[in-house]
């Protein structure tokens, strides 16, 4: 796929919100490809009728693809036919998937500029926007769902075991002395456990310590990039104690990929802590029997710019090329309707997303929704704890999908004790850097 289709598609994406129940008299319709299932899809469903019930001129009309994987791989296989959709959601390790489909996509300020709708870059998050948008500052693809990890715990546990339970640890260094405090008092047998082990102690833990994964403004700047993690003392050191931390029980490691094992292992009493995504809320809150609190990723206070600022996971609405201008401009209406703070405010509340702009932010806490949902807001403080920088914007890797695997299996063969924290960080870069050659040859 060439780029500029893509750039053309990206654009288009911005549709997304528009709705399945559109008025019959409606008459420009828009696909929009999502991956979000059970209660999230219904909220897609939601907003797309919305947005049809606002206007009469186009009906969104959302289709689940299953998993972010699938949809994407979908939507590519449906370009090659001729039969893509308007707008595909698409996870943000797609991103440079996305962006080297040249002449697949239109970028979301063309497709605004083109049609004349108003769009504001200004008006976005800037840690959200960073993910989003080329080196020149253009923004490619409409930010939908966005998330960050946050630390969970169990307020009983922590109150069982003479802790105070509304204070979270805030370094690493209090990390391993309240658990061994847990782990003493035999309030619970594990202090903590992880979700998404390659996304939490790996790459927000490189952003939130200003430290980069990979050359290249990590990948912002060109294929040619390559992984330097394996350089990075802090988070050797961080492995290696995840590694002793496994054998003395303070830590949990609950598998690769999404880390399944970690909600199990927290909803039981098992461990005291779970690292998990800040859109993980609903989930938490439907499965604890417990007080739960909330509390930002632990540092390393030793490490000078410690904490930086998270980055985000979750996915954008990317808009395809191959049709008309009129069905554009539905896409880019859809995307100023998305924009509207009442709407972004109605997600994020709903779904636990970060609400994607500023002013969906204020609007949110003057509805005093944070007043009555303490917490709910430690992901936005922890996203905007600075301006973000070439290390904590986010990543752009090629075949990132497949280096995340590498990850999780190198992580895992270090924490069984099978080889070292080094070891594992030196394997990551040697297999993952042969899959961005891989990928750069593929985009010559």
């Amino acid at each position: 796929m060439g780029s500029k289709m893509f750039k053309k598609s990206l654009l288009a994406a911005t549709a997304l919100t528009l709705s399945l129940a559109a008025p019959a008299s409606a008459s420009v319709e828009i696909q929009w490809w999502h991956a979000m299932g059970g209660r999230l899809g219904e909220l897609v469903e939601e907003i797309a009728a919305n947005f049809n019930a606002s206007q009469s001129d186009y009906v969104i009309v959302p289709s689940f693809r299953g998993t972010y994987t699938e949809t994407m791989t979908g939507a590519i296989a449906a370009f090659r036919a001729g039969e893509q959709p308007h707008i595909v959601q698409v996870f943000e390790v797609g991103t440079g998937t996305m962006m080297a489909a040249e002449g697949a996509i239109i970028p979301i300020y063309q497709l605004m500029a083109d049609h004349d709708v108003a769009f504001d870059p200004a008006a976005y998050l800037p840690a959200v926007v960073g993910y989003y948008t080329d080196p020149n500052g253009n923004m490619l693809s409409f930010p939908f769902n966005s998330s960050t990890p946050i630390v969970y715990y169990n307020k009983d546990i922590f109150e069982a075991a003479g802790l105070d339970p509304n204070h979270s640890p805030t370094t690493w260094a209090e990390v391993e002395q309240m658990s061994q405090q847990i782990l003493s008092s035999g309030a619970a047998t594990c202090g903590f456990t992880t979700r998404w082990p390659s996304w939490v102690q790996l790459e927000n833990f490189l952003a939130l310590h200003n430290l980069p994964l990979g050359t290249e403004q990590n990948g912002f700047a060109g294929f040619d990039t390559e992984l330097v993690l394996n350089q990075q003392p802090a988070l050797i050191r961080h492995w290696e104690n995840l590694a002793r931390w496994q054998s003395e029980g303070i830590f949990s490691w609950a598998g690769g990929g999404a880390g399944p094992d970690a909600g199990p292992k927290f909803y039981s009493g098992e461990c005291a802590m779970m690292m998990e995504s800040s859109a993980g809320r609903a989930g938490v809150l439907s499965n604890a029997t417990f007080n739960v609190g909330y509390g930002m990723l632990p540092y390393y206070d030793d490490v000078a710019g410690a904490p930086q600022n998270s980055i985000i996971g979750g996915a954008t609405l990317w808009t395809l090329t191959g049709h008309t201008d009129e069905e554009y401009e539905g896409v880019a209406r859809f995307f100023a309707f998305l924009s509207q703070p009442e709407q972004q405010a109605w997600w994020h509340q709903n779904t636990g997303y970060l609400p994607i702009t500023q002013a969906a932010y204020e609007l949110t806490r003057e509805q005093g929704y944070y007043d009555a949902n303490p917490g709910a807001d430690i992901s936005i403080q922890q996203m905007n704890l600075n301006p973000p920088t070439e290390n904590s914007r986010g990543l752009r890797f090629g075949n990132f999908v497949q280096i995340r695997d590498v990850i999780s299996e190198e992580m895992e063969a270090m924490i069984t004790g099978a080889i070292s924290a080094q070891q594992a960080a030196d394997n990551v870069v040697s297999r993952g850097n042969a899959l961005l050659r891989d990928f750069e040859s593929a985009m010559q």
